[in-house]
């Protein structure tokens, strides 16, 4: 089994099946994939803006000739990270679920840009965005580009000779979630149903259904898993990523059937059993779906997210700080 490099360009999995991966995998920092055959190919995604789309179609043009004319792009999910590159696929046949599609909709290419120019004004939330994504990420230029074709459920293409199945497995971190199987590859494309070393935001819910996913995932015939965020992956890695979900199901409730916050119950988890996962602040997001899930009504806004994640994460990081530097001081003479 082959050991992949977490570098950042394009990786080669064989097959024609190329990953392309770009650390750290924290927010904005996607993955996207490339299967190719017989002079034909599929691109899995486009990436956060027009700089990074391009500078990676640069790079797959150069490694597979026939990625100069990309005849299909399907977009797993609508978050802006895995879509907003579209435009630079010129002449593909874009496909995604039809609730990816009627969620993509509801993007907002110019509300992210005075968001961002507008952040002071914001708060913890605005702060919260400007950390994660200024003068990492440019949306000038960017217009907000379809998919072509929809379909819900599965849908089997061919790409060359190579079978490639979408199957549908949202709603989960978004709406309309889709994997892309390619079985004589043994390789799957699942988008953000799966972030190695790094906690998954469930936007959408409910988190039985990714729990499902992962299972699905495991009972395949597959030896390389191209997350949508973090370093490729065998499969042997879903336990721990599947057990996340149980873990946090098992512990939200407790504080749910307690009455407690959405926001105390988040602070209240300890997730030390997953130690060095990036963006521990998701938490907030996951908490805020299982209660959901559980039957609460409302749930915090985007914003209210946004809100908590900031002043979860500037805590943690203060309190790591603080335990670097405990007894630092003088050594006491004896």
């Amino acid at each position: 089994m082959p050991s992949w490099t977490f570098t950042k360009g394009l990786h080669d999995l064989g097959n024609g099946c190329f990953a392309y991966l770009q650390p750290t995998g924290g927010w904005g920092w996607s993955n996207a994939g490339l299967i190719a055959d017989s002079g034909q190919t599929l691109l899995v995604d486009t990436l956060y803006d027009l700089k990074l789309t391009g500078e990676m179609l640069e790079r797959m043009r150069a490694a597979v000739p026939s990625a100069s004319h990309i005849g299909t792009l399907v977009n797993t999910h609508s978050n802006a990270d895995h879509t907003f590159g579209n435009q630079l696929v010129g002449g593909a046949q874009i496909i995604a679920s039809q609730k990816c599609y009627d969620e993509m909709k509801e993007l907002d290419v110019e509300a992210r840009r005075q968001e961002l120019k507008n952040w002071q004004a914001l708060g913890d939330a605005g702060l919260f965005q400007h950390e994660n994504l200024d003068g990492n990420f440019d949306f000038e230029g960017i217009v907000l580009t379809m998919p072509t074709k929809t379909f819900d459920r599965e849908l089997d293409l061919q790409v060359g000779d190579k079978l490639v199945k979408l199957i549908e497995v949202g709603p989960a971190h978004t709406r309309g979630d889709v994997l892309i199987h390619v079985p004589q590859d043994k390789t799957v494309f699942t988008g953000d149903i799966v972030f190695s070393n790094g906690h998954p935001p469930a936007w959408a819910g409910p988190i039985s259904n990714w729990i499902k996913a992962c299972d699905l995932i495991m009972s395949w015939d597959v030896e390389t898993i191209v997350p949508g965020h973090g370093p490729i992956v065998q499969k042997h890695a879903l336990k721990d990523f599947k057990a996340y979900f149980e873990y946090l199901t098992r512990e939200v409730r407790k504080r749910y059937d307690a009455g407690m916050s959405v926001s105390d119950a988040a602070y209240d988890i300890d997730l030390s059993p997953f130690k060095g996962w990036l963006d521990p602040e998701r938490i907030i997001v996951n908490v805020n779906t299982l209660y959901q899930d559980f039957g609460a009504s409302g749930g915090l806004s985007q914003f209210e997210l946004r809100t908590w994640m900031g002043r979860y994460r500037r805590e943690q990081r203060q309190k790591a700080h603080d335990q670097a530097h405990a007894g630092h001081g003088y050594p006491h003479s004896h």
